[in-house]
């Protein structure tokens, strides 16, 4: 699940509380990134099933945390088990 938004406001406290987060992976717990001008986030968790309410409703209680106004543009849902890997191949 990706949930991506901007911010509104930026007060200090969370300014240095989202500068503080790093990642890009799918976990569980979800892993909150931004870019490097603090006006757009990107909010990636794992969720089982294909429960998109469950998964917005994490990346509003992760956005919580940090004490600042944001405003969710859309999310994604992709099922992992759809997503074919391709190998490089000897040759």
């Amino acid at each position: 699940m990706i949930v991506s938004g901007v911010f509104e406001s930026m007060p200090e406290a969370g300014k240095q509380a989202v500068l503080a987060v790093e990642g890009v992976a799918f976990t569980e717990e979800g892993t909150f990134t931004h870019d490097g001008t603090l006006s757009s986030f990107t909010f990636r968790c794992q969720v089982e099933g294909e429960d998109a309410q469950e998964a917005t409703g994490r990346a509003i209680a992760a956005l919580e945390k940090y004490g600042v106004e944001y405003r969710v543009l859309r999310t994604a849902v992709t099922d992992m088990r759809d997503i074919k890997i391709r190998r490089k191949r000897k040759g």
